[in-house]
């Protein structure tokens, strides 16, 4: 039985009835009511006319155009630059389920950490049976070009951005890692600074916590993690160019952080040292943020032809001269089949039990699970480790025959590349589509910076929103968009000024 909620979107006039169709709702509950730290937002939006939400939510779009917050889609034939849509309804998370949250994301970055700092050394976790071999040997993502590297105070993933999912009964999920250049956290902040103009009257009353703090922690946090005998660092950022589908948030986290913006031909290496070429002269380079990928990182040891990295980058690295975030490498912990080993990786390296669960994953480079996926092609996500951004996908309930096969015959052919999972009733939140509130799916992508005796989780994160409807695919280049996330505020803690 389908159940409403009374959110009229304005005074005495119903657009059209909240429908949550069985789905977990974010917002309100299973009898229409407001959840926790949720009841003055769903007030607010019944004293509002359509009209004007509607009018409110384009101006932020326009906002955020002319500020230029846009990324670039490469999968049509232009290279087309957009706005990532925003929509105007935020999502709330209570404090009691952020303290789950929290505890959960910095248990999971220790193990990662550990298991990164143990695979480029000594791999005693594969020596003890707990991760095969062959798994690490065909991953693209690791780097036998990493082999013995130590960064400093042995943090390798020093920037995440950990995806999570809810299922029906609201039990949070973690859906994947993302260890190399995590994105988004531009959109997180721009989002909030945009609500907050539009909306300050919700945020006094709301108590949400702030999320402005970000780049003066990422900046305090890349300082901290430079070479040990450097009392003053020159931190810059480190990108690919202007072509680059994230550059906007390449240049906002610079500015923010008050650093410089560089290319790979704006450094140099000389003497096992970086340097960084100025109107005065070269200047010494001590942290580089790099959102470069691993493999164009160096033309000397990875990809010959990248004119994206510096020569000689890596043996400075090596040498102590300067340190990377994230170190080269980190990607091994992002593939979806090593995700699944990631539980035994909490209890192997920290005697624990995971906080924050997988969604139950079959492993196909597994016989008895490759026999299973290929009898339930019809029920599963199917992913291909290889792949990223919503690319590389089967929806088995959603998707015909002629498309499952296919899949199957991938699978048969290279089995390793390939994961399945349960298909999940993802968690829903009121959207504006065109003037109405319709439920659309959404995750979250916490942001997590790990430092040297400090893990620290940005409160909310990026929540993305699948606007097309039923559609379970949240990804910017393939329709999604976004929403502010509130965190309640504690009792003591800080909350954001409208």
């Amino acid at each position: 039985m389908e159940s409403q909620t009374q959110l009229q979107v304005g005074p005495g006039a119903v657009l059209h009835d909240y429908q949550t169709d069985g789905f977990f709702d974010e917002l309100v509950d299973q009898h229409g009511q407001p959840r926790t730290d949720a009841e003055k937002l769903v007030n607010l939006i019944n004293r509002i006319p359509p009209a004007e939400l509607v009018r409110r939510q384009d101006a932020i779009e326009r906002s955020l155009y002319q500020m230029g917050i846009t990324f670039t889609v490469y999968n049509d034939s232009e290279g087309t630059e957009k706005i990532m849509p925003f929509d105007i309804i935020p999502r709330i998370i209570s404090s009691v389920l952020w303290h789950h949250v929290d505890a959960g994301l910095k248990q999971r970055i220790k193990a990662l950490n550990c298991f990164l700092s143990d695979i480029y050394s000594k791999q005693q976790i594969v020596k003890d049976g707990i991760i095969p071999q062959e798994l690490i040997d065909t991953a693209p993502t690791f780097l036998p070009e990493c082999m013995g590297l130590r960064p400093f105070n042995d943090v390798w993933c020093h920037i995440t951005g950990t995806d999570l999912v809810r299922d029906d009964s609201g039990a949070f999920y973690v859906l994947e890692d993302n260890l190399r250049c995590p994105s988004g956290v531009s959109y997180v902040l721009q989002n909030r600074q945009v609500m907050k103009k539009n909306f300050p009257q919700i945020f006094r009353a709301s108590k949400v916590r702030p999320v402005n703090d970000y780049p003066a922690r990422l900046y305090q946090m890349l300082c901290e993690m430079a070479p040990p005998q450097i009392e003053q660092p020159t931190v810059v950022v480190l990108t690919p160019g202007i072509y680059n589908s994230a550059y906007y948030e390449h240049s906002f986290l610079a500015q923010q952080m008050g650093v410089e913006l560089v290319e790979g031909r704006d450094l140099v290496v000389e003497n096992d040292t970086v340097f960084m070429k100025t109107t005065d002269g070269l200047q010494r380079v001590d942290m580089i943020y790099r959102r470069v990928d691993d493999t164009f990182l160096d033309p000397e040891l990875f990809r010959k032809d990248s004119v994206l990295g510096v020569s000689g980058l890596m043996k400075a690295y090596r040498a102590g001269n300067v340190s990377l975030a994230n170190a080269p490498g980190t990607g091994i912990a992002d593939d979806k089949v090593i995700y699944a080993y990631v539980p035994q990786m909490i209890r192997y390296y920290l005697n624990e039990e995971q906080i924050l669960p997988n969604v139950p994953t079959h492993v196909c480079f597994r016989e008895d699970d490759r026999r299973y996926v290929l009898e339930h092609m019809d029920q599963l996500v199917v992913k291909a480790a290889s792949e990223s951004g919503g690319y590389g996908i089967l929806i088995g309930p959603h998707a015909t025959q002629e498309e499952r096969d296919q899949f199957a015959d991938r699978i048969k052919k290279d089995p390793r590349n390939f994961v399945a999972q349960p298909t999940l009733s993802l968690s829903r939140a009121p959207t504006m589509i065109g003037d109405s509130l319709k439920g659309r799916h959404v995750d979250l992508r916490p942001y997590i910076l790990c430092g040297r005796d400090d893990v620290w989780v940005l409160p909310g994160g990026l929540t993305r929103v699948a606007l097309r409807k039923g559609s379970l695919v949240v990804n910017s280049s393939q329709g999604g968009g976004s929403k502010d996330t509130w965190v309640a505020a504690e009792p003591g803690q800080t909350v954001a000024g409208a």
